[in-house]
């Protein structure tokens, strides 16, 4: 995990299976990862189930008493396959690109002159429920899209019209006026949707609130202020 943080070593850094630099490089993931920190909550509390059951209960009658299941070593192996399953997505990945260039250069031979204009690459997908605003005085648009889970809310978020730089964070508003921060980022100049960078933010987040319980998202601006905000 030495180049990029996964969620999926949530779980080795739950046994403490991570090096001492994988496991600070995943806290300081983890403190802006809603995600990551509603999974180690569930992985606190199924450890705390299953610290006080007892092996034989677990067994049929009249046959002998398994071994207990080795959960570390399970996990380390977790984490191999998953490991070797991303180098394989990252191969198909880069060779998937290589032949998409060379086509690109073969149709703009052929095509002479502009060689047409190049493809964006589709926007993040919203999933689930969907709600839109936009904000006359700043000039933010955005969407959220929310799934419930039985640990909170996965929120999918679309953001436009900002201009940079800034930094900022997502706000999950609960009708209690409790606030999770959903995730954080950096708007560099010039900044997303506007002229000259026209693609938009697109972010992936959690939120330990359910549903049920929020009753609006807002942008906040790091150090003060609001850029928009989305009922839901």
């Amino acid at each position: 995990m030495s180049s990029q943080v996964e969620h999926t070593d949530v779980g080795a850094y739950a046994l403490g299976l991570l090096e001492a630099g994988d496991r600070r490089a995943f806290e300081a993931h983890l403190r802006g990862c809603g995600f990551c920190q509603a999974e180690l909550r569930e992985m606190g509390s199924m450890a705390e189930a299953l610290s006080g059951l007892d092996p034989a209960e677990a067994e049929p009658p009249g046959e002998p008493a398994a071994p207990p299941a080795p959960v570390i070593d399970m996990v380390r192996r977790r984490r191999a396959a998953d490991r070797r399953r991303r180098r394989v997505a990252y191969a198909a990945g880069a060779a998937a690109a290589a032949a998409l260039v060379a086509v690109g250069v073969g149709v703009g031979t052929a095509l002479g002159g502009d060689g047409g204009k190049p493809q964006q690459p589709p926007a993040q997908a919203i999933v689930g429920e969907r709600h839109q605003a936009a904000d006359a005085r700043t000039g933010a648009s955005g969407t959220v899209g929310l799934v419930d889970k039985k640990w909170g809310t996965q929120v999918s978020f679309e953001l436009t019209g900002v201009k940079g730089p800034l930094k900022c964070h997502l706000e999950a508003v609960s009708k209690s006026g409790a606030r999770s921060v959903v995730g954080g980022w950096r708007v560099p100049e010039p900044g997303y949707g506007v002229p000259g960078s026209p693609k938009p933010l697109d972010m992936q987040g959690a939120t330990e609130l359910s549903r049920g319980e929020i009753t609006s998202f807002q942008v906040v601006v790091d150090g003060g202020g609001t850029l928009l905000t989305i009922p839901v």
